[in-house]
């Protein structure tokens, strides 16, 4: 096994274990919202947060992605002085960006809540989340940085670090407000995110000083700031259009939402709760196994980038096929979980039976959900970031029209449909494009019906393991669950032995 591959598997396996106990952690923690705050609460949270998203996109999303790239090349080329200006640089533009947009989100507050969001309870959140920004842009930039080198044990820590202080200040918050007979509200979750993200910002800053001590550089050495701001404005701003475009598509698609279900026959109370339950719980819960993608996600741009970099393109067709066939077992597994269980998980951890019907509608989203989050990162990586733009869109204008059309008719169901046949389209675009770019073979059989083989004999045997389970009468149903999904799992995985090996072995 090469050393590239051992980095970028070691990477993506520190990745993926940090971000499947940040989603733990995130995971008990929606469920404690949930249950403090209430799902109207999780509703306003979540109609407020796409704003914030909006400014990040401004300020950080595309800078990010140059970062990692033009970093990742540099030092490639083993120019590692560049490598640090560019940084440098990037830190700069990210942070007065920032500071700019918080400053107009914090003055304005009042009037996107009242005007745009239709929501004056979002405005004391739209407020808090202002100060945010800025250590969420110095968190990505130097988070790039760690990815471009394939690093990935400081963002993986700061990823924790940020999860466990939110959780902290979240339980403490609610502590004070039970001490004061007060009713806590969306403003506990977003104390929680601002002293998450003070807390991964800080740590980021004394792990990259750290790292510049380690390689003897200094900022005050930065040189040729100018060419290096155009370089990372001229391949950034199309990037950042992008995602600004894409995030107020989304973001259109937030506010519409909760009128459209009290155009349906909804209250606006009712709305706004079921709107919760679907972005703050359903959601969530389906997004649970992207933890492994999303790593491999992250590392895939660098990665990508490196070999069209030497022109290795079979390297580049054999990751594509890799990504499918993982992406698809990962995916079609969580069809089985989401489907068959979506009610039992609901009920248990959410208290809720609403969450469980968005569970089993929304399983069969998740191969194409994976898919896409991986391809599109791909294709990012071979700079070809005006497609995942047209991808975004695309899906993004579906959705939308579903959002406007079906739901006054047939309420959240109608969104539900939007949301699968908008990520079916999107994964076939990925597929399309990246075909284009570099031919690779799609071998069904190993990539669909194998995994399809394995979770019908994977689901037969844990659905005879549950009825055993209760024919047992273990009086705890949500451990019940739990043995039952374990089994399945182990059962699943036992059908993938080469795939297993490849990963393992070493030569």
């Amino acid at each position: 096994m090469s050393n590239t591959k051992k980095g970028f598997l070691r990477g993506a396996l520190i990745l993926t274990a940090a971000g499947f106990l940040s989603r733990i952690i995130g995971f008990f923690y929606r469920i404690f919202l949930s249950r403090t705050i209430g799902a109207e609460q999780i509703g306003i949270y979540q109609l407020a947060s796409p704003l914030y998203t909006l400014c990040l996109a401004l300020c950080a999303v595309g800078i990010h992605s140059v970062l990692s790239r033009s970093i990742s090349a540099k030092f490639a080329k083993g120019d590692k002085k560049a490598a640090f200006d560019t940084l440098i640089t990037g830190l700069i533009i990210s942070l007065t960006l920032s500071i700019a947009a918080a400053f107009l989100l914090h003055r304005f507050s009042g009037f996107l809540g009242a005007a745009i969001l239709h929501e004056t309870r979002c405005v004391p959140l739209l407020k808090l989340l202002s100060f945010s920004l800025p250590f969420s842009c110095i968190h990505s930039c130097i988070s790039a940085y760690y990815y471009a080198r394939k690093k990935t044990g400081i963002p993986s820590l700061s990823q924790l670090l940020e999860q466990v202080v939110r959780v902290g200040v979240s339980f403490l918050f609610y502590s004070i407000s039970l001490q004061q007979g007060t009713q806590p509200g969306a403003l506990l979750a977003v104390s929680g995110v601002l002293a998450g993200e003070l807390a991964s910002c800080l740590f980021s800053l004394i792990a990259i000083n750290l790292e510049f001590g380690k390689y003897h550089y200094a900022v005050h050495t930065l040189e040729k700031p100018m060419t290096y701001t155009r370089e990372i404005l001229l391949l950034s701003l199309p990037l950042t259009l992008n995602h600004v475009l894409v995030t107020v598509l989304h973001s259109t698609e937030t506010i519409l939402i909760p009128g459209k279900l009290e155009a349906s026959g909804l209250t606006a109370s009712a709305a706004l709760s079921l709107y919760g339950v679907l972005t703050g719980m359903a959601l969530p819960m389906i997004m649970f196994p992207s933890a492994i993608t999303n790593s491999i996600a992250v590392m895939l741009l660098p990665s990508v980038a490196e070999d069209q970099a030497i022109g290795n393109w079979k390297s580049i067709s054999r990751t594509i096929e890799s990504t499918i066939h993982y992406c698809l077992i990962l995916g079609i597994f969580s069809i089985g979980v989401f489907f068959c269980f979506g009610d039992p998980i609901g009920t248990l951890l959410f208290d809720s039976t609403d969450t469980g019907v968005f569970l089993k509608i929304l399983a069969f989203i998740c191969p194409f959900l994976y898919l896409n989050t991986t391809l599109s990162s791909i294709l990012n990586g071979l700079g070809k970031t005006n497609l995942s733009f047209i991808e975004n869109v695309i899906g993004l204008g579906i959705r939308i029209l579903f959002v406007m059309i079906l739901i006054p008719q047939y309420g959240i169901l109608g969104y539900l449909w939007g949301l699968l046949i908008s990520e079916l389209s999107i994964t076939c675009l990925n597929l399309l494009f990246l075909y284009h770019l570099t031919p690779f073979h799609f071998d069904a059989v190993c990539y669909i019906i194998k995994p399809a083989r394995a979770l019908l004999v994977s689901l037969g045997c844990s659905l005879l393991a549950e009825n055993l389970l209760s024919r047992l009468s273990i009086g705890v149903p949500l451990l019940q669950l739990f043995l039952s999904l374990l089994i399945m799992g182990v059962i699943y995985l036992l059908f993938f032995p080469e795939e297993w090996k490849k990963y393992t072995k070493k030569k």
